[in-house]
């Protein structure tokens, strides 16, 4: 069993509050889990209105296949949002 995580984190500088983020949060979430299928969820910097941080996990029995669907999942996040990605963390285990 092979296991890759990731956690991107964007700036989004045009939200001006908490509930905005979270609006702009919910679409990138649901989204993503929709389309790949993944465990997604906010996973820190829950009280700064203009950082997001998004991980998502993904199970398989081939290393290659998690990779490839972390790498996509970060292209999709890039393309649906105005948000900038500023970091990408990801490990497979």
């Amino acid at each position: 069993m092979v296991v890759g995580s990731c956690v991107v984190t964007l700036r989004a500088s045009w939200v001006n509050s908490l509930k905005e983020k979270r609006m702009e949060v919910k679409k990138i979430i649901e989204k993503t889990k929709n389309r790949f299928n993944l465990a997604v969820a906010e996973v820190g910097e829950n009280d700064s209105h203009r950082t997001i941080k998004i991980g998502f996990a993904c199970v398989s029995n081939d290393r290659a296949v998690v990779d490839s669907v972390i790498e996509r999942a970060v292209n999709f996040i890039e393309n649906i949002t105005d948000a900038e990605i500023i970091d990408v963390y990801s490990e497979i285990f």
